[in-house]
């Protein structure tokens, strides 16, 4: 048995999956952070569900809502859980109408009882389900309240009857959905008043779907009928459906819903009017990432840090090497194990306890509401850059990842804004740079290193901006869509939910030092290990110094002109962390502390924070431009993300060192 989970955007649906199936999804506060189809298994029921995008509609306007009008058309399920916000019914059931239509059995799951409470209002619950005509649970998706019944409705297998409700929608449209009756009704088992109505509503994938089936001259002449039909009444097809729901809507609230009280000011308004104002909501979101940064490197994270270094350089590292010794493994082995592995994974490894602070923090503002606030907050900023507000969205979530944060762009309607999201995208700092930041700042801006690292990320917004504009100004030109974010009332996270989302965005990085990181530790050891001249040669007539001699010309200007900074960079191809893996292999040194002394020998201040903006800005990690080329489906696309970011990264950390030079910063 398969279950389809339908809902508008931010009514919880992520996470009544996550109760319903005892699986965790990233949960977020903005329309469409369910950029995908998951599958989960219902708990003790032998039932899969599916959590399908968020939508106001099954018409869709962004890439992600598409995926909902696709499953409807193609997958075999038996019923439909619709979650249902309690406290905004009015907008909420119009996709509840257009789920009934579909002629499957609906499950309604009201959930936000208590935001409904707070503004005054109260649910008739079997009222509702009667006039729907379908089961009504009441549930609390945050705190899991009443989700075992809903999973009971959702996969009880004797009532499969569809919903009674059928709303009229007066003689020419009903006229049309039987005439369409008789053309399809033969040759798909979808049903025929569906159909018709999303062809009226303008769903392209309907439309699509129906040309295949009747053939495009027959349907596009049977709507032009219908458009021409409601013509005469003076009104457009699709308004008629829409009243015609709209109208049905306010029957079921005028009889279902009771305002006990006007609507009071509830704590979500007064905070709003704050973090909101329009001279106080950027100061205010820049005073907290700020604060983020303080927590991450100055408060508490350097010293876990060094905790964690503590241990893998010291304990850890005796324990392999004694076991080493008593297998009386070889010593080619043992100094590929401890000079390899440990010294290129653990030294990645060292940084996790900050990376973990910086996921918390951002999985706090996440769930508490906070972050559709920025977007509301910038969006005229990224407007007059030519980037649509919801752009924001992506972009922090590439603070912690670049891939996902290209996905996340599906939720952007126009195909202009969203290539031009996805193009500058990867500008983002995101965690896997993050290492690198940490070790420089150790090595040269301790007692200031939430200023510097701030001022790298703020640099990044300022420099998608810029690029927004000169892009959106040539070479994507296009057309402007309008911003429209919904704002969830503001929720205390619970530690449960914290936890599990600063796991899920931080197993990924450990995964990455895993799989990437351990893999490139092994290449960049065996290249320093070799050489022309054979094995076990000095780092400097190494392979791996070889290649880094050939480009380290070019990096002079930038203040970094050392092999060993070249062979670093070519490293971070694969993945941004590998740069602080390959420079503890090439320097050779026991522990992060003696490489950050190492590298205040090696490097100037000046010539560090020119390095941290190279690293910054120049080419997207693989498993970023394959998610570039997915989205994009352009090696076009791909190849300008390569080429324009390796020529701004090398401009701007020109700029920065040469002009630092000029003014006698070293």
């Amino acid at each position: 048995m398969e279950v389809a989970l339908l809902g508008n955007p931010n009514t919880g649906k992520t996470s009544l999956f996550n109760h319903l199936t005892g699986s965790y999804e990233y949960v977020g506060n903005w329309s469409g952070v369910t950029i995908e189809k998951k599958i989960g298994v219902f708990k003790n029921k032998k039932a899969n569900l599916v959590d399908l995008p968020g939508a106001y509609s099954l018409n869709p306007l962004s890439a992600d809502e598409a995926v909902v009008t696709e499953y409807l058309l193609q997958a075999e399920f038996e019923k439909i859980v619709n979650i249902v916000d309690a406290s905004q019914l009015r907008r909420n059931l119009l996709l509840t109408l257009q789920l009934i239509e579909y002629e499957k059995p609906v499950v309604i799951g009201l959930n936000m009882m208590d935001v409904a409470k707070s503004y005054g209002k109260k649910i008739k619950i079997e009222k509702l389900s009667s006039m729907l005509g379908c089961p009504v649970v009441a549930i609390s998706a945050r705190r899991g309240k009443g989700c075992t019944e809903l999973a009971d409705a959702a996969t009880e297998t004797a009532h499969t009857n569809t919903s009674i409700l059928k709303v009229d929608y007066g003689r020419v449209i009903e006229q049309y959905i039987f005439e369409m009756s008789s053309l399809v009704n033969s040759k798909t088992n979808l049903s025929a008043r569906w159909l018709t109505l999303q062809l009226i509503d303008g769903n392209a994938s309907v439309i699509k779907h129906l040309h295949l089936l009747a053939g495009k001259r027959k349907v596009d002449d049977f709507l032009n009928r219908i458009e021409a039909d409601a013509n005469k009444m003076g009104k457009e097809a699709a308004q008629l459906v829409f009243e015609a729901r709209r109208n049905v809507v306010e029957f079921i609230l005028s009889s279902a819903e009771i305002v006990e009280e006007p609507n009071k000011e509830t704590l979500t308004n007064k905070i709003d009017r704050i973090v909101i104002n329009k001279y106080l909501g950027l100061p205010i979101f820049m005073l907290l990432m700020y604060f983020m940064f303080m927590l991450t490197f100055d408060w508490f994270g350097s010293r876990l840090s060094d905790l964690v270094d503590g241990f893998i350089t010291g304990f850890f590292t005796e324990i392999i090497n004694t076991a080493l010794a008593a297998l009386n493994v070889a010593p080619f082995i043992q100094t590929l194990v401890i000079d390899g592995i440990i010294a290129g994974v653990g030294g990645v490894l060292v940084f996790v306890p900050q990376i973990f602070i910086l996921f918390f923090f951002l999985s706090f503002l996440e769930d508490s509401g906070y972050m559709s606030r920025v977007a509301l907050v910038v969006d005229k900023l990224m407007e007059k850059s030519g980037l649509n507000g919801k752009a924001v969205i992506p972009m922090i979530i590439g603070f912690g990842c670049n891939v996902p944060g290209v996905m996340a762009a599906r939720t952007i309607e126009t195909k202009r804004e969203r290539l031009l999201t996805i193009i500058l995208l990867p500008f983002m700092s995101c965690s896997a740079r993050f290492p690198v930041y940490a070790l420089f700042i150790g090595a040269f801006f301790a007692e200031n290193g939430a200023i510097i690292v701030f001022s790298i990320y703020l640099l990044s917004v300022l420099l998608v901006l810029i690029m927004a504009k000169l892009l959106s100004a040539t070479i994507l030109k296009g057309e402007k869509s309008l911003f429209i974010i919904e704002l969830p009332p503001y929720r205390m996270p619970s530690i449960k939910v914290l936890w599990k989302s600063t796991w899920d965005k931080g197993k990924g990085f450990l995964k990455k030092a895993g799989t990437f990181i351990f893999a490139g530790s092994v290449v960049i050891w065996l290249l320093t290990y070799l050489g022309p001249a054979g094995m076990n040669v000095d780092m400097n007539d190494s392979y791996l110094a070889s290649i880094g001699q050939l480009i380290s010309p070019l990096l002079k200007p930038l203040g970094f002109g050392t092999w060993q900074a070249g062979a670093s960079l070519l490293t971070g191809f694969l993945a941004k962390e590998a740069v602080v893996s390959a420079m503890n292999i090439i320097y050779a040194v026991p522990n992060v502390h003696s490489l950050q002394h190492l590298m205040s020998e090696v490097y100037t201040p000046l010539a560090s924070y020119s390095f941290m903006v190279f690293i910054l800005l120049y080419i997207p990690c693989l498993a970023t431009l394959a998610t570039i080329y997915k989205e994009t489906a352009s090696k076009k696309w791909s190849a300008f993300s390569v080429v324009y970011s390796l020529m701004l990264a090398y401009g701007i950390s020109f700029i920065i060192y040469q002009v630092g030079r000029l003014f006698g910063l070293t």
